[in-house]
């Protein structure tokens, strides 16, 4: 071993694994230090790693027997002495910081297992040489890797081969283990590769590629076994997965030996783990009924794997074999059904089908790959899919189902039976070549390039797939045949390592012998047996040695006839085999038969016995044997010894009934279990060799302490002996001997073989195995039970490691020196005998070696060749090995086998018909079938002659009957009289009658089964019709008619498109159409009720009387009633013309102003004029209207649909009445006929005139009929049937037909008979009346004239028939002619119907995107409508703001401009009161009841008022004095200054107003300028959406550009000419209606005719317009000169320019109108009151009087109680002064009251003024009129 540069020590630690006990020193201690090296790989440890340098003491198991010791001592006999520990430490310490060499590399010879040999034997290690391997495990995971263009790499059992493609070579390396190899992988540049091994704690192997040298170790990734390995994309680092019972999932640096990460994968099977290729932290590991997806993530507490089980949902749980990563972290995964599953996080996003809800494989898809921009995917279905990369990753659902339709791009067949398992691509450059593994048993060699050149799949190699069942080895030469359950047989030459031919059958094959030379001389005959019970004798030969014949194909080296085929067994046959002399062939089977067959006479059957158990071996005796015996192995522990079968010499024994031989001796043996007793006698014999070994003991030490000590000695050696005495009887005690134990189930006999005449051994599975048990036969005796017996081995012999690892078979070599043994677990072991030695009394000494794989790799047959020089073993992992057998006298040269030549005549022989049939009767069966078949026909015959006999007698019978009936009445014998017993004939109808009732009972089940069947019919083919086709045959021609097979329409024709028109309108439409119209109506009932109401009133108050003031109020009223409504009149009048004007300036275009009938007219001349491009053309835009879509297409094909239906339901009416007609004109002309037939009566013969056939109704003409039948139908249709049997067979057309022409004449002739019922009977009466008499002259004459009469209306009537015949005869030809044309159009109805259809399918696959799409664009289309129309609202909404901060404006001038008119001119104050009014006071913020907003907010906002206004009076007043307006100065007018502080708080409030507005207008041109933006944006998002819809649009037009149209023409419709002639080629051509062609012809002549007139038309336009220009500047001139006169007419009259609506509309003050009707009606009521107080007053001094005498009444009773209340007075006192204080005074109700009425006086004193001065304005000239005052009059 090449070892590191910076290490010279060795290390002696023993190894953690406990299978490297067989392996040398050198190996252990090379490998401990690679574990010490390892260590120093990271210098930061993360969670998961473990230290190597841990010692650990190796756990081995203590195997029973001598071996397991001597294993052991022999290992470490060969190993180095260890170092001392604390120098080991040292050393590692001061190694842990040192790193691996990269050109380190161990040792393979040290790695690799060798075999195991027992101590102290001459046996060679090399005792067994691999030559070959024909088999391949094509069920394992992974197992075909490529590591260059021509070599491959796969596991074989123990073993891992390098197979060269092209020269067939093998290299192979073995597993260091022994114990199998779990998985392999390659790296990503090919030259290494990893091989992970079972056992315990397995190792990781890392190979460099080519040199097969061991780079890298990996240990203590999992428990037992590696399930997948694999690298990441760089090969930094390798990941793998363990097997049951941990399913560890490890990340390594394989390079420094070190873990990563680690931490467990699932607590299930899994299958697979990989890196994505495009993110190295994350991971993917896949298994049974799980997908987990793993990224590597840094934590608090270091790197960490987090795992993230993926969730199916509603999917069904299924196991994953193959997936992938895609870029974007997504996985692609299969399933179970064949689907693909894609997951996004840890949920499957969508699952992906094929069109129709078909799945992407018929089966598990078992890999997907990612190559080139193209997902491939290999399913079990023995297909190769390639999907579209971008359709997947951009999948998602479209409906609930969560299923999406996707077809593949490209697919490949593999083959009929192929199974790929996985695939792997090769290494060539410019090709796109792959490998797959074939799970049926090959490898094969795929082309996916897809193009014109791509190879079809070959097939590199085949192989058996699933467990070897049989082998066979030639007696002759180097040659071996196979078998198993894939139904094939495989000839090899193991000699030269190539297989030869092989053949395939329907069943299975369990069983091979290869004949021997007695009975083939050449060694050309192999027996094989099936799993069904069939045998096949087969022939191997060369077929380089036939006569060869011109044209035939490549001559193979060999090839097999079958020759022979019987059945013998039911069930699968196990065993085969030919007695010693060749003359037998016995036949095993599971179905507890053996069968015999004599060789001689073409394995003609002897007979057969019944075993007691399933046959697993036959063996026959040898010659060294006296006489030839079977040995019959049974699974369950019986062996049985057959006689050789007696022979009958008779050709045909046809009295015999079955090949059962039942009078042979046969001898029975039943295996009791004995292995209890075994271990009981061992253990038995163990405690007393310790017992003699303690005696030994005692004896020396007595004599040593007796020679020391004397007799002191003595006596303490006596009291030991006596305390090692009750402590040997207390160890008897506690330590019991093993029970005799007896396994419930018995154990299964494995395999046995023959020692000496009736002894034999036997190897056991189950509780019985570990030993080889000698046996044999107890004596024969015809009476005993053999099931009752228990028979025991008399011999064993105890094999080592056999406890839990039997042997499944045996053989010995030619000379019997050497037993080859196979074990369950996959090894070979070789036990060296004596010569002959069957005894096994040599049995010591063995070689073994692990092979096969040690799980499931049983050695299921082992065998050597003629000549011991090679050993070939078949196991259960499909994997078949050659060795070569160590001999000192091996040959050199090169061996090649020998195939028989072939027999003479060979290719001249009938190949044998084979019984493919399961279910064939075997040969037992078959003669049990011919005995029962000839008793059945001789009980049938004793029947039928039963039969006859009863057949005469009812013959009789009826004669009788006959002859009773001739005879007179009174003479015959009445039906009763011939019923001998009426009781027989009772009870003879009860049992019919139960008999019937049975019949019915058992065929219920049928009957209704018939029925649903008949219903099921006719739901499917006969409810879907709408008509049948019915067929009208001409009477007189040839001609006829069918109507169309009318089925119901299709979904297509129900589809209705609904129009605009139709369309309800929404709520919101119908409100918006509704509202202006009912808000108008609204308003004028309100404005009707409102009018009735007044009238109402004014009504009531006209009735009432009227006083004079009244009368004066109602005047004044009036009065200004009328003025007010002038003036509303002249300000409506104002109004109006304003509107008007500004509807005219509204109505005025704008300079660039265009006319929208001149705009559409020319987009529609942009559409549908000018030089558009083809529809094939790359830049073909498609307009709006001519987009389509699946369901406009669909609306298409309904529509053809609907018209065709009509159509023919048209044409099949016009058919059925035909029909109708001619069922009317049949029944006619019946009438007709009887009618001719009656008047022919009385003619005679010769003036009769040929009368017409009548017509008959075919079956075709009522075809509804022909599912109507009775009884009588039934009856005659079932004695059709009997004769179609026994005669000639004939058509069921013609009964139907009979049937039905019988029925249609009955129902014709019926009417004609009802019509004429007398008519034939009449005249024979009359004839028969006047026979006798002789007719007179008058008579004679009458019946002249009558025949005259008849002879006319037979004419007529003839003619009448005729004339009926040629005119229906007419009308068919006529509408005939009609249905061809429609047939014409139907069937290009029909063409037309398969390309919308086709265009249907195309758009559906595009539908889904073009949705989308459509979608983005009306969602960006809708967002950008909402917008601009927010940008237009925000925009009227600023307007609106405008408009009203203009307002306010104004309204500011106005105030100022009002109270500068109320100063007047000349008032000293005036500038005070001026400053009182702009002065910018601090005023609270008016708070709303229920605003939301906070206080702060309100506060930051008024103080930003404050200050801003502060700011403003800061500017404004320049002069230091303080301004006082709380006092109004001395002189100044008190009303001015109220009203400047009035109009100052409007001021302020208009200020305020304005500040809001202008804030509202600042933040919409703020929302304004971001939705502006937003627009912009969108608008490019909508431009990009529209032209991707575009595209898509354009591309799918190019799809449906490429479906096929067929149109058909003739050739006067072609006129596209190449120098008169019709071209060969019409691709070029364009097709073209002539409608279409005469209407462009005269669309060119309508178009020069337009352009003249638009000509015309725009010089007339130009002309127009300079007029107008003329106009409009007369126009303005005048409207200046009219301007300027009305100006001087102002002037003139009122001394200055005024404003005429003003002066109009301020014709009247409204209040001081009001105001005098106020004052007049206070004054009024102030009268009414006065007068009303003056009478109360005069009534109550009335009522004072009468009371002030009341009272003097009562002073004197006052006096009286004075005196009284004197007395009290000293003690009310007090109380008196308390309760006085508080009515001292006034009350403050009164002064409260005093209080309001002095303000109230104040207030009206205020008002009086006010109006007083507003009087005196309005009396002067050019007075202005202020506002009235709302303050004071709303207080």
């Amino acid at each position: 071993m090449k070892e590191p540069d910076d290490q010279d020590t060795d290390e002696g630690k023993s190894d953690r694994s406990q299978s490297d006990g067989r392996q040398s020193s050198k190996s252990e201690t090379k490998s401990h230090t690679k574990e010490t090296l390892g260590e120093s790989t990271d210098e930061t440890v993360t969670e998961g790693e473990e230290s190597h340098l841990e010692e650990e003491g190796s756990d081995l198991e203590n195997v029973e027997g001598s071996s397991g010791s001597s294993e052991y001592d022999f290992s470490a006999s060969t190993r180095t002495p260890q170092e001392p520990p604390a120098q080991a430490e040292e050393e590692a310490e001061d190694e842990v910081k040192k790193k691996i060499s990269e050109s380190f590399f161990y040792e393979y010879n040290e790695l690799a297992s060798v075999p195991f040999v027992t101590p102290d034997s001459d046996i060679p290690l090399d005792f067994l040489e691999l030559v070959h391997s024909f088999g391949y495990d094509c069920r394992k995971r992974a197992n075909l890797q490529v590591l260059d263009s021509e070599t491959l790499m796969y596991i074989a059992g123990n073993q891992l081969i390098l197979l060269n493609i092209k020269t067939k070579e093998q290299i192979y390396l073995r597993s260091s283990s022994g114990e199998g190899i779990g998985a392999i992988g390659v790296h990503p540049q090919k030259t290494y590769f990893t091989v992970a091994e079972k056992g315990s704690f397995p190792k990781i192997i890392i190979y460099e590629y080519p040199s097969l040298r061991p780079y890298r170790i990996l240990r203590d990734g999992t428990e037992k076994a590696y399930a997948y390995v694999g690298f990441n994309c760089t090969g930094a680092l390798l990941a793998s997965i363990g097997s049951y019972p941990d399913y560890t999932l490890t990340i390594w640096n394989w390079k420094e030996e070190q873990p990563v990460l680690r931490t467990k994968a699932f607590s299930q099977e899994v299958f697979k783990v990989t890196f994505n290729p495009e993110d190295e932290q994350q991971l993917t590991t896949s298994g049974s009924g799980h997908i987990k997806f793993w990224e590597m993530a840094f934590t608090f507490t270091g790197l960490k794997l987090q795992g993230s089980l993926g969730r199916f949902g509603k999917t069904a749980t299924t196991d994953i074999e193959g997936y992938m990563e895609l870029p974007d972290g997504k996985v692609l995964s299969g399933s179970e059904w064949g689907n693909l599953l894609l997951w996004e996080g840890s949920l499957i996003k969508v699952e992906l089908c094929r069109t129709g809800t078909k799945s992407c494989h018929h089966g598990p898809i078992n890999q997907i790959m990612l190559d080139e921009g193209e997902v491939i995917t290999a399913g079990s279905d023995g297909c190769v899919r390639i999907w579209d990369f971008e359709t997947i990753d951009t999948a998602d659902t479209v409906d609930e189902t969560g299923l999406l339709e996707i077809e593949p791009i490209n697919e490949l067949q593999v083959g009929k039976n192929v199974n790929l398992f996985s695939m792997i691509k090769m290494n060539e450059t410019g090709n796109n070549f792959w490998l797959a593994q074939d799970a049926n048993g090959a490898i094969w060699k795929l082309d996916l390039s897809f193009s014109n050149i791509t190879q079809d799949p070959e097939c590199l190699f085949s192989f058996h797939h699933g467990a070897i069942e049989a082998l066979a080895v030639s007696p002759v030469t180097y040659l071996m045949v196979t078998t198993a359950l894939d139904c094939s047989i495989r000839i090899y030459d193991f000699a030269s390592k190539i297989p030869l031919a092989q053949m395939k059958f329907k069943q299975g094959g369990t069983a091979l012998t290869w004949a021997p030379r007695t009975v083939n001389y050449p060694g050309a005959q192999i027996v094989v047996g099936f799993e069904d019970g069939v045998v096949r004798i087969l022939e191997l030969y060369d077929p380089k040695g036939l006569t060869i014949f011109t044209g035939r194909k490549k001559i193979l080296d060999a090839d097999i006839y079958f020759k022979q085929v019987f059945k013998p067994h039911t069930a699968q046959v196990t065993a085969l085999a030919y007695d010693r002399d060749g003359e037998i062939l016995a036949t095993g089977s599971k179905d507890h038969t053996v069968f015999f067959f004599e060789v001689d006479k073409n394995c003609k059957p002897i007979g057969y016995i019944k075993t007691p158990g399933p046959v697993c071996q036959l063996i026959w005796s040898t010659l060294s044997h006296p006489e030839s015996t079977l040995l019959i192995i049974c699974e369950n522990g019986y062996i049985l010894q057959a006689p050789y079968p007696p022979i009958s010499e008779e050709e045909n024994n046809h009295d015999a009934h079955s090949y059962e031989i039942k009078d042979m001796p046969i001898r029975y043996f039943h295996f009791s279990s004995v292995k209890s007793k075994i271990l009981r006698s061992i253990e038995i014999e163990k405690r007393e060799k310790q017992k003699e070994l303690k005696a030994k003991e005692r004896e020396a030490r007595r004599r040593k302490l007796t020679e020391e000590m004397g007799e002191d000695g003595e006596k303490a050696l006596q009291e030991e002996e006596k305390e090692e005495e009750e402590e040997a009887e207390q160890e008897e005690e506690e330590e019991p001997l093993p029970e005799i134990f007896f396994p419930p189930i018995p154990s299964p006999i494995l395999c046995g073989f023959y020692s000496e005449p009736d002894k034999f051994w036997v190897s056991l599975g189950g509780y019985d195995s570990g030993f080889l048990y000698h046996c044999e036969f107890p004596p024969y005796d015809q009476n005993s039970d053999f099931k009752a017996q228990k028979d025991e081995p008399f011999d064993y012999c105890f094999l080592e490691d056999t406890e839990d690892n039997p042997i499944q078979t045996i053989t010995f070599s030619v000379d019997q020196s050497m037993m080859f043994c196979g074990m369950r677990n996959g090894a070979i072991r070789v036990y060296v005998l004596n010569q002959n030695d069957l005894s096994l009394s040599s049995l010591q000494h063995y070689w073994q070696f692990s092979v096969h794989d040690n799980n499931y790799g049983c050695v299921k047959r082992i065998s050597t060749s003629f000549d011991d020089r090679f050993l070939v073993t078949a196991g259960a992992d499909s994997n078949i090995f050659v060795f070569n057998i160590f001999s000192e006298f091996m040959l050199k040269k090169v061996t090649k086998a020998k195939v028989p030549s072939p027999r003479l005549g060979i290719e001249a022989e009938p190949v044998p018909e084979d019984i493919e049939d399961p279910k064939a009767y075997s040969i037992e069966n078959a003669r049990r079938k011919r005995e029962h078949d000839k008793l059945m026909k001789e009980v049938e015959e004793i029947k039928a002659g039963k039969r006859e006999k009863i057949q005469a007698l009812r013959n009789e019978f009826q004669k009788l009957l006959k002859m009773n009936k001739e005879l007179p009445e009174h003479m015959q014998f009445k039906r009763t009289d011939f019923n001998i017993d009426s009781e027989i004939r009772a009870e003879i109808n009860r049992k019919t009658v139960y008999k019937i009732q049975q019949v019915e009972k058992e065929l219920a089940w049928e009957k209704e089964k018939c029925e649903l069947g008949l219903k099921k019919l006719q739901r499917r083919f006969r409810d879907s019709l709408e008509s049948d086709v019915i067929v009208v045959h001409a009477i007189q021609s040839e001609h006829k008619i069918s109507s169309y097979r009318l089925v119901k329409p299709s979904k297509y024709s129900k589809l209705k498109q609904t129009s605009q028109s139709d369309r309800r309108l929404s709520k919101v439409d119908r409100l918006e159409k509704e509202g202006p119209v009912k808000r108008d109506s609204q308003k004028d009932t309100g404005g009707s009720i409102g009018i009735q109401e007044e009238s109402k009133i004014d009504k009531r108050i006209i009735l009432r009387p009227k006083t004079l003031s009244e009368i004066m109020v109602e005047n004044q009223i009036e009065k200004t009633k009328k003025l007010m409504l002038k003036a509303e009149r002249a300000q409506l009048k104002i109004l109006q013309r304003k509107k008007e004007w500004e509807e005219l300036y509204r109505s005025k275009p704008h300079d660039d102003y265009e006319d929208p009938k001149d705009v559409q007219a020319i987009k529609e001349a942009q559409v549908f004029m000018g030089d558009f491009n083809l529809k094939t053309a790359s830049d073909y835009k498609i307009p709006e209207h001519m987009r389509i879509n699946a369901a406009k297409k669909e609306e298409e094909l309904g529509h053809l649909d609907s018209l065709v239906y009509k159509k023919k339901v048209h044409m099949n009416k016009s058919i059925l009445s035909l029909r109708d007609f001619k069922v009317a004109v049949v029944e006619e002309i019946q009438c007709l006929v009887q009618e001719v037939k009656t008047i022919q009566s009385t003619l005679h013969i010769s003036k009769h005139i040929p009368i017409p056939p009548i017509p008959q109704i075919h079956s075709e003409e009522v075809p509804e009929k022909r599912f109507k039948f009775d009884e009588e139908t039934l009856i005659k249709f079932k004695q059709h049937k009997l004769k179609s049997h026994i005669e000639k067979p004939s058509q069921a057309e013609q009964v139907t037909h009979g049937v039905l022409g019988g029925k249609d004449g009955d129902l014709t002739t019926r009417d004609s008979s009802f019509r004429f019922p007398r008519g034939p009977r009449l005249s024979s009466d009359l004839q028969d009346e006047f026979e006798k008499a002789e007719p007179t002259d008058v008579e004679l004459e009458i019946m002249k004239r009558d025949e005259v009469k008849h002879v006319y209306m037979q004419q007529y009537l003839v003619n009448r028939i005729k004339e009926l015949m040629v005119t229906f005869d007419a009308e068919l030809r006529l509408l005939r002619h009609q249905k061809l044309k429609l047939d014409t159009q139907m069937k290009l109805s029909d063409l037309h119907h398969v390309t919308l259809f086709q265009e249907i399918l195309l758009l559906k696959n595009f539908e889904k995107q073009e949705n989308i799409l459509q979608e983005r664009v009306n969602s960006l289309d809708k967002e950008e409508q909402d917008m601009q129309w927010k940008i237009s609202e925000t925009l009227k909404e600023m307007e609106e703001k405008k408009n009203e901060i203009i307002k306010l404006q104004e309204q500011e001038k106005a105030l100022y401009a009002g109270f500068q008119t109320a100063l007047g001119e000349n008032n000293k104050f005036a500038n005070f009161l001026m400053k009182v009014l702009k002065k910018k006071i601090k005023r609270a913020k008016k708070r709303e009841v229920e605003g939301d907003v906070d206080e702060d907010e309100e506060s930051d906002e008024s103080n930003d008022d404050e200050s801003s206004l502060e700011d403003d009076e800061d500017e404004s007043e320049s002069e230091a004095e303080v301004l006082d307006d709380s006092i109004c100065p001395t002189g100044c007018d008190a009303a001015l200054f109220e009203l400047a502080l009035q109009l100052r708080e409007k001021r302020l409030d208009i200020e305020e107003a304005l500040v809001e507005e202008k804030k509202i207008v600042d933040n919409l041109k703020k929302e304004y300028d971001t939705l502006s933006k937003k627009v912009k944006v969108v608008a490019m998002n909508l431009m990009t959406a529209e032209e991707a819809l575009e595209a898509y649009q354009r591309e799918k037009q190019q799809q449906l550009n490429e479906v096929l149209v067929v149109i058909p023409l003739k050739l006067h419709q072609i006129e596209y000419m190449v120098l008169g002639e019709i071209p060969s080629d019409l691709s070029g051509s364009l097709v073209f209606s002539n409608q279409s062609l005469g209407r462009l012809q005269e669309r060119i002549v309508q178009l020069q005719e337009e352009n003249t007139r638009q000509q015309k038309l725009n010089k007339e336009c130009r002309e127009r317009r300079k007029m107008l220009i003329r106009e409009k500047r007369e126009m303005a001139k005048n409207i200046q000169k009219m301007e300027q006169t009305v100006c001087q007419l102002m002037v003139s009259k009122f001394g200055r320019v005024i404003d005429l609506e003003a002066l109009q509309t301020l014709s009247v003050n409204t209040t001081l109108e009001e105001l005098k009707i106020k004052k007049l009606r206070k004054e009024l009521m102030n009268a009414k009151e006065m007068k009303m107080w003056e009478q109360k007053i005069a009534q109550a001094r009335w009522e004072l009087m009468m009371k002030t005498k009341e009272h003097t009444k009562k002073l004197h009773q006052m006096n009286d109680l004075c005196i009284e209340k004197k007395k009290l007075d000293s003690r009310l006192n007090t109380l008196q002064n308390q309760q006085g204080n508080a009515f001292q005074g006034p009350r403050k109700a009164d002064i409260v009251a005093r209080k309001q009425i002095t303000e109230l006086i104040q207030a009206q004193a205020e008002k009086i003024s006010a109006l007083k001065e507003e009087i005196a304005l309005l009396r002067k000239k050019g007075g202005l009129l202020l506002p009235p005052i709302q303050s004071a009059q709303n207080e």
